[in-house]
């Protein structure tokens, strides 16, 4: 933005006296240019590279239970023995779930 030295520059005072009719002219001059848009419709649109794994398939290995460990029937992870907190018939619940 170019600045014109040689203009008259007002003095503190003088900047404090903007009437409150122009800031708000001025806020809205700045708002002017922008542009309301729907984010979830904006985001839809985007096509990221290599997003299409339709032609991918999943390979796990699914690896057995050991003796020392449980699966919570709360938040279904699998846990060694120590962070069992809770049996109830054959619900286990880990110390994380169970507080």
């Amino acid at each position: 933005m170019a600045t014109d030295y040689d203009a008259p520059r007002k003095t503190e005072e003088e900047q404090s006296e903007d009437s409150i009719e122009e800031l708000k002219a001025r806020r809205h001059e700045k708002n002017s240019g922008k542009v309301d848009e729907d984010e979830v419709e904006a985001a839809e649109s985007f096509e990221l590279p290599g997003a299409d794994l339709s032609h991918e398939e999943l390979a796990v290995q699914v690896v057995p239970r050991k003796s020392d460990e449980f699966t919570c029937s709360s938040c279904f992870l699998v846990h060694h023995r120590s962070q069992l907190a809770e049996e109830k018939g054959d619900r286990l619940i880990c110390r994380d779930c169970a507080y």
